[in-house]
């Protein structure tokens, strides 16, 4: 991202914002809008206080990506002399997450599916971005192979359970996540939509045996 991109993002999100309808209950006064886009390199900020505008820039601080942020918002609300309580309205943009799965920086995670179906990740769907390209260079997972594991279990479209959660698969594969050194796991298990508790109890499990283990499971994140 080049310098002045992250700053302009901010703008655009001020500008959108500036537009939105007010209602009559809205406070007579000027209406106080912070926009935050933190970047790989830099967090910019904008804050938009009536007709007047502030702009700070400050170096993201990749560890603690908040500590930038709010050392951006304290420096403009000190220009403006307000304090964090007069502001109506925060937006926050990022593309911390983006970032990371682009230069494949993120944290070593594995995948927990349903038995025989680890692949799927790898084999797609069957239209691709280049559809007569027989030389086509597909991009690797963003979990390799060694690191999905399958569980022995089922549940149908109709979140009925055709066959029970083989436990003691979730307890071997916690053992194996321990000796790879594995920081999350996403549990994608098929119709957990209808039915999430066997994801639920892998999560379980996995919480008993690591305890510092990141769980993400599908049913939570898309429901």
């Amino acid at each position: 991202m080049r310098r002045g991109d992250g700053l302009a993002t901010a703008l655009e999100h001020v500008r959108v914002m500036s537009e939105l309808p007010l209602s009559s209950q809205d406070k007579p006064e000027p209406i106080i809008r912070l926009a935050v886009d933190v970047g790989g390199t830099f967090t910019d900020v904008v804050l938009l206080d009536g007709e007047q505008r502030y702009t700070s820039k400050t170096l993201t601080t990749t560890t603690e990506p908040e500590q930038g942020v709010l050392q951006g918002i304290e420096e403009n609300l000190k220009l403006a002399g307000r304090t964090l309580h007069d502001v109506d309205l925060l937006i926050l943009g990022t593309t911390l997450a983006t970032n990371a799965l682009i230069e494949r920086k993120g944290a070593r995670t594995a995948l927990i599916t349903t038995q025989g179906f680890r692949d799927l990740v790898e084999i797609g769907l069957e239209d691709r971005f280049a559809q007569y390209d027989v030389f086509l260079q597909k991009p690797a997972p963003l979990v390799p192979r060694y690191w999905r594991f399958g569980v022995t279990e089922r549940i149908n479209t109709q979140g009925d359970v055709l066959l029970p959660l083989n436990e003691d698969d979730v307890r071997r594969i916690a053992q194996t996540l321990r000796e790879e050194d594995i920081d999350s796991v996403a549990v994608v298990l098929l119709h957990s939509y209808r039915n999430p508790q066997h994801e639920q109890r892998v999560a379980e499990l996995l919480q008993q045996e690591l305890p510092h283990l990141a769980v993400s499971l599908s049913s939570v994140v898309c429901p």
